[in-house]
C-alpha cells in the first residue's frame, strides 16, 4: 500500500493535549495544475485507509486524476494517520489522546497549505465520517471551500447516532468487564462482538428482507455476519476502534471557538455550493437529519440517493448507487461557484 506523510511536529489538539510528533498519512492521484484550481479533498471514513475511497476515483469518473488533483488524508486513528497503534508511549493504545473531527480538519489544512500551498478546493466530498469533515471543512474554511458533497454522512452525531456509536463502543468495553484500567488488554478477537453490533445499523431492513447478501456470494445470514462483519471488524485494532468512536461521537461542526456551539450558525455560514445525499434508507446517519442541515446550508440541495443498501449505499459497493453518487457529483463539479 504506498501512501506519503506529512509530519506536523508537535500538535496542540482541541482537548488541549499536545500530541508530539504527530503525522497525516495521505495519498494523492492527478497532478496538481498551475493554477492550482484543480483540487479536491475525500477524507476517509470510520475504519476505512485510502483505498477503500478509490472506488470513486479513475477515468471517466467523477475524481478523474486526469482533470483534478485528488487528495486522500487519512482519519487519525485509522492506523496510518497518528493512532493508538502506532504512537508510541506514552501516548500509545489506550492512552492517545481524545482527537476530534475539528482536529482532523485543521491538520488537514496545514498538509494542503504548507505542503502543497493550495488556496482553493474546488470539492471535499466523504462517506460516512468522511462526509462530517466535509461538512466541517466547509463551516471551518468556508472562503476556501467552492463545494462540499456529503454522502451517508452528518454534521453532527444526532443523539440517536450517538447511542448507535455508544452500542459499539459497549460491545467491546464489555470485553474487560467496563473496566477503564484494563482497555490495554483488548485484542483482535474482542472486535468480533463491535462487527455483530454494527451488522445491524449498515445496512437496511430491506436490504436483509431481500436477502442481498446472496448477490455477495453469502448463502445464508449467519455466513454474512461472520464473514463480512466479523470478519472486517476483527481486523482493526480495537484502541483505533475507541479512538475513532470517541471522533464520531463528539464530530459536532459547532464544536469549536467560532461557533461556541451554535450548530444553525455553524450550517448558515458554509458558502460552498452543496450537495447532500443521505441514503434513503439509512438507519442511523437519516434523510431527516441531512435535511434540516441542508435546509440551513445557503447553498445545498438534498439529493437522497434511492437505495436499500441503507448507510452501505456510500460505500462504492452496489453499482446503482455509485451511478447516482458520480452523477451528482459531476453536477455540482460543472457549477460555477462565481456569484
Amino acid at each position: 500500500m504506498e501512501y506519503e506523510i506529512f509530519n506536523l511536529g508537535d500538535v496542540s489538539l482541541q482537548s488541549g493535549v499536545t500530541l508530539p510528533n504527530a503525522f497525516l498519512a495521505y495519498k494523492t492521484y492527478g497532478i496538481l495544475n498551475e493554477k492550482k484550481d484543480n483540487v479536491i479533498v475525500y477524507p476517509t471514513a470510520f475504519g476505512d485507509q485510502h483505498v477503500q475511497n478509490e472506488w470513486l476515483i479513475g477515468s471517466g469518473m467523477v475524481l478523474d486524476p486526469e482533470k483534478y488533483f485528488i487528495i486522500v488524508p487519512n482519519l487519525l486513528g485509522n492506523g496510518l494517520s497518528s493512532s493508538p497503534s502506532n504512537t508510541p508511549p506514552p501516548y500509545d493504545r489506550a492512552n492517545f489522546p481524545q482527537v476530534t473531527v475539528y482536529d482532523n480538519v485543521m491538520l488537514q489544512h496545514r498538509l494542503i497549505t504548507e505542503k502543497f500551498g493550495i488556496q482553493k478546493i474546488a470539492l471535499v466530498v466523504g462517506w460516512s465520517m468522511g462526509g462530517i469533515q466535509a461538512f466541517q471543512w466547509g463551516a471551518s474554511y468556508p472562503e476556501m471551500v467552492e463545494r462540499i458533497a456529503p454522502f451517508a454522512g452528518i454534521a453532527k452525531p444526532w443523539p440517536h447516532t450517538f447511542v448507535v456509536l455508544n452500542g459499539m463502543k459497549a460491545a467491546l468495553l464489555s470485553a474487560v468487564g467496563f473496566d477503564s484500567s484494563k482497555l490495554n488488554q483488548l485484542t483482535f478477537a474482542d472486535m468480533r462482538a463491535v462487527g455483530r453490533v454494527y451488522a445491524g445499523w449498515g445496512l437496511s431492513h430491506a436490504f436483509y428482507r431481500e436477502e442481498l447478501y446472496r448477490e455477495m456470494g453469502f448463502d445464508s445470514l449467519e455466513d454474512f455476519v461472520a464473514g463480512v462483519w466479523e470478519d472486517s471488524f476483527m481486523k482493526m485494532d480495537p484502541h483505533n476502534v475507541l479512538t475513532m468512536l470517541w471522533t464520531g461521537q463528539h464530530a459536532d461542526i459547532s464544536a469549536n471557538s467560532s461557533y461556541n456551539g451554535d450548530f444553525d450558525k455553524a450550517l448558515k455560514s458554509i458558502k460552498a455550493l452543496a450537495c447532500i445525499m443521505p441514503g434513503s434508507t439509512d438507519l442511523f446517519c437519516t434523510p431527516d437529519d441531512n435535511e434540516y442541515e441542508a435546509k440551513l446550508i445557503p447553498n445545498a440541495v438534498f439529493k437522497p440517493i434511492p437505495s436499500i443498501w441503507g448507510h452501505f449505499a456510500g460505500r462504492g459497493i452496489n453499482s446503482a448507487d455509485n451511478h447516482f453518487i458520480d452523477d451528482n457529483l459531476k453536477h455540482l463539479l460543472a457549477r460555477s461557484t462565481n456569484g
